[in-house]
């Protein structure tokens, strides 16, 4: 048995950017020759696309799970990953797409209309697109930016000029299938259909499309029955067309309550009012359908809608009920306004944007938000410390850190920049000419040891083996008085022997 579906959850998954690859070349005498890290592939996308052969959301209910290939990794010799394969969703037109919170995203009308629900992540560069005049070989690169996952709710809102409604058993899906080549399933069943069906109407040189909503009871437009669940095919309707059984036994049933009836609960489902209305009055084959017809007829003519007396069965009058319809299809269309291109909306940033904004929180930590921060940290391999200092001088230069400072914070205290959480401490080295040492190493994020250094020991060595300044200052005084006295003693002698001579 063929199943109709016009609601489902999907649950979407773009696809992975692959990473970028670190990579020196090397040759024969040429033992490093540069970078040439290849950048990963984009991830792929996930977009829904109007297909007009489609009319029911039937595939998805048995298969709600998607997923967009994954980009590939890049490699050495500057090769750049392959990008993950686009995946295109053929959906029925009509097809309302929106979050679980009821917030409507797109609202899919025409065929080839297209919408983008997931978009795939992007590839992380090479260390051959990281290299700078200051970082010529750098030791890292950037990882692959995680696809969109999300859960969205698609909808079906039939495309139809003329909606037919009225209580279970009316005759409508015995009327549609003698009005156009759609065949629906009929007989005397005590429920109402279970599904709408959609027919071709031919009226002259007119063609237009007719809907059979299934049967609405008392408390529809509250979600008693399976009213809510196809009120919302009646939505584009431009005509509607109340049918009625003039031959039902039900006791307490009457055309004109039966109008009322379905009336309140188009009015409690609300944006329906200004739709031009028909009342057919179907099965007056039955002598006592006839009867009732002419009798109620008057009362009926009273609300100001066209009347038809018509049978499914004998297909008595439904030539004047088909060009009535087109009639009002027509007039509906000319007084639509005319169709525009989907227009291109551009909204540049403002000059004074800084592209992130900072929010105190009340446990004393601070939020960093925005794209390129939160792209940056997600790219951002936390086990090369090179990576790391590479991603706080983007940060500085962006301003994040001049930012953090003015709002408060203090160095230790918690930032969290997307899924990461970071203990702030504030370099001087941030966002400067900064000349990086070994790669895949920074300087700035060697913790400080407590024990000495080679340089530091020696010159204690040396201090402690010098004597102090007193103590040489003594020393030098005393051998200064000795060779005083030494050279009197000679000088005396030189006397006393030029004396002897």
């Amino acid at each position: 048995m063929t199943m109709f579906v016009d609601r489902v959850v999907l649950h979407l998954r773009a696809g992975d950017g692959g990473h970028g690859c670190v990579s020196i070349h090397r040759e024969k005498f040429k033992p490093f020759g540069g970078p040439d890290g290849g950048n990963g592939g984009h991830g792929g996308s996930v977009s829904l696309v109007v297909d007009p052969q489609v009319h029911t959301l039937l595939d998805f209910h048995f298969r709600p799970h998607i997923k967009a290939d994954n980009g590939k990794g890049g490699a050495g010799s500057n090769r750049d990953g392959a990008n993950g394969r686009d995946l295109v969703i053929k959906v029925p037109n009509g097809t309302v797409v929106q979050t679980p919170d009821g917030t409507v995203l797109a609202d899919l009308v025409g065929a080839g209309t297209t919408f983008e629900a997931a978009r795939g992540g992007r590839g992380g560069r090479g260390n051959a697109s990281l290299a700078n005049a200051r970082r010529k070989a750098p030791g890292f690169a950037e990882l692959g930016e995680p696809g969109d996952q999300l859960d969205v709710v698609l909808e079906l809102k039939s495309v139809a000029d003329v909606g037919l409604v009225g209580f279970p058993s009316a005759g409508k899906s015995s009327l549609i299938s003698v009005i156009s080549a759609a065949k629906p399933k009929i007989a005397d069943y005590p429920f109402t259909t279970l599904v709408p069906n959609l027919g071709v109407v031919q009226a002259g040189e007119r063609t237009f499309t007719v809907a059979d909503v299934p049967g609405l009871i008392p408390g529809a437009a509250t979600g008693k029955g399976l009213g809510l669940e196809f009120l919302r095919h009646i939505e584009r309707c431009s005509v509607l067309v109340h049918v009625i059984d003039t031959a039902t036994l039900e006791p307490g049933r009457d055309p004109a309550a039966d109008i009322d009836t379905i009336e309140a609960e188009l009015t409690a489902y609300g944006g329906l009012e200004d739709r031009p209305r028909l009342i057919v009055l179907n099965k007056v084959d039955v002598p006592d359908g006839r009867d009732l017809a002419e009798i109620v007829r008057p009362d009926l003519e009273a609300r100001g809608w066209p009347i038809f007396e018509v049978s499914a069965a004998t297909r008595e009058g439904l030539r004047e009920l088909t060009y009535a319809m087109a009639e009002l299809v027509d007039q509906a269309r000319q007084a639509a306004p005319p169709a525009e291109p989907t227009r291109i909306v551009i909204r540049p940033t403002a000059v004074d944007d800084a592209g992130f904004t900072i929010e105190a929180q009340s446990d004393g930590s601070y939020v960093v938000r925005g794209t390129r921060p939160e792209r940056w940290v997600r790219q951002t391999n936390f086990d090369n410390d090179e990576a790391v200092g590479y991603l706080a001088d983007r940060l500085a230069r962006l301003g994040v850190e001049e930012k953090l400072a003015k709002a408060g914070a203090q160095p230790g205290d918690l930032v969290r920049i997307g899924e990461r959480e970071f203990d702030w401490q504030p370099t001087l080295y941030a966002g400067v000419d900064f000349v990086p040492g070994n790669r895949g190493t920074d300087v700035r994020l060697e913790e400080k040891s407590t024990r000495l250094s080679a340089a530091d020991r020696l010159a204690a060595r040396k201090a402690r083996r010098q004597r102090p300044a007193d103590e040489i200052e003594a020393g030098a005084g005393v051998e200064t008085g000795a060779g005083a006295r030494v050279g009197v003693e000679v000088e005396a002698g030189d006397d006393a022997g030029d004396d002897a001579e």
